[in-house]
């Protein structure tokens, strides 16, 4: 470790802006260590947007390549380059797709409730698209952008909105994919181009966004296709897929809850609102106090966990007492919560910061031990070299003397034998 490291590591408590989710324990020390080794690596570049210089960001580069920080760094700028070259920022605030509901209703798919970690679950019902009337009210260039705007929302809303629901760090979906029906006579050419760019788009820039995916109701002939897609997709992600028949209900149900799958997957969920499940966006990112309190908090820069947790009113958590009403002006109800929560939160973010400091301050203590040992080697090993250089000394004087002539024939004998 060179001394330049430590002394980046001494200021690294000060210094450093990522994100620390207190409510999702201390991070893994040698991920800890990848992420800011990458973030000073784009830093020192200028390559890192202020948007982007967030703990989880980075860390999810790094595992889609490994954790080899050159990889996660190419990877990273390239979707920086994608981002500008397709107004991806633009796309998140202004696309607006109207054919929305038409696209639902010809392809059933969407987001409906969580699943029992609490990460956004999302379905599709694949086997059920009637692709001609898709074509017809959209085009595989605005499903792409549609897509890419689902993305977004899903990173800057369904998330954070996640995160407080449970108070725990979010960052993952779950999702069903049910493709009863699909096989290669109905995946069309249309269809293999969309998927192949959704896929692309997926992998590459929006990575380690999937926790499991379960596809259901798989026959003999989506399996046949099946060994064809697994060509375009990332080992990574083939990792997380499993491809299951008609038994399928035991094993999702180990991941959700039936109240949160819809009945006709085997759930609870009727969806009797207009629409049914899969049009209604169904989750904790459709609360309005979810939402206002998500945008106020991820609108502001990078926080904690506890600091966004402040942000929510107190009655959405247990444990929490406010001063009765008959003291209180209304008008300031709202700030005497939030410094109650800010205070209580205090608390476990000193503690945090507690061990993540004697945490490094342990590594500096291992790093001096190392350098101390290496020092003590290096003073051995010069005094070795300086017995050496006395000895040579010695020698190269005899062999002067050899050359002036002023030793007897038995001298400069042993002389020459001593240098051999």
């Amino acid at each position: 470790m060179s001394f330049r490291s430590i002394e980046q590591l001494l200021r690294k408590n000060s210094k450093t802006k990522i994100s620390r989710n207190i409510a999702d324990g201390v991070h893994d020390q040698k991920e800890e260590q990848c992420v800011q080794s990458l973030r000073e690596l784009l830093l020192a570049n200028n390559e890192l947007p202020e948007k982007f210089d967030d703990y989880y960001v980075l860390l999810r580069f790094l595992r889609m390549r490994g954790f080899n920080i050159l990889k996660a760094k190419e990877m990273f700028l390239n979707m920086l380059k994608w981002r500008e070259d397709c107004s991806v920022d633009a796309i998140a605030t202004d696309f607006k797709y109207e054919e929305y509901d038409a696209v639902k209703r010809c392809y059933p798919h969407g987001f409906h409730g969580v699943d029992k970690f609490g990460r956004p679950l999302y379905i599709e019902r694949i086997g059920l698209v009637d692709l001609s009337k898709l074509m017809q009210v959209t085009s595989i260039d605005r499903y792409v952008k549609y897509h890419i705007s689902e993305q977004e929302k899903t990173l800057s809303l369904r998330y954070p909105a996640c995160s407080l629901a449970v108070k725990k760090h979010i960052s993952s979906t779950t999702a069903i994919l049910d493709v009863k029906g699909l096989g290669m006579n109905n995946f069309s050419k249309s269809a293999r181009e969309v998927f192949i760019e959704i896929q692309k788009i997926d992998s590459n820039y929006y990575p380690e966004t999937l926790n499991q995916l379960y596809i259901i109701n798989a026959g003999t002939g989506f399996r046949a296709l099946w060994k064809v897609l697994k060509a375009f997709m990332e080992a990574r992600t083939l990792a997380k897929i499993q491809v299951l028949g008609t038994n399928y209900l035991n094993k999702v149900l180990e991941a959700v809850d039936p109240s949160n799958l819809p009945d006709f997957l085997g759930g609870t969920c009727t969806c009797p609102t207009t629409g049914g499940c899969l049009l209604q966006d169904k989750g904790p990112w459709t609360d309005p106090e979810m939402v206002r309190a998500s945008k106020e908090a991820f609108g502001k820069g990078q926080k904690s966990f506890n600091e966004l947790a402040a942000i929510i009113s107190c009655e959405n958590f247990t444990g929490c007492q406010e001063p009765s009403a008959k003291q209180v002006d209304p008008s300031s109800r709202r700030k005497i919560t939030l410094a109650m929560l800010l205070k209580d939160d205090q608390v476990g973010i000193d503690t945090s910061e507690n061990i993540l400091q004697k945490q490094n301050g342990d590594q500096i203590s291992e790093k001096i031990q190392e350098l101390e040992d290496c020092a003590a080697q290096t003073k051995e090993t010069l005094q070795t070299l300086i017995c050496k250089q006395q000895e040579l000394m010695s020698h190269i004087e005899q062999l002067r003397k050899i050359l002036r002539g002023d030793t007897s024939a038995d001298n400069k004998k042993a002389g020459i034998q001593n240098l051999k």
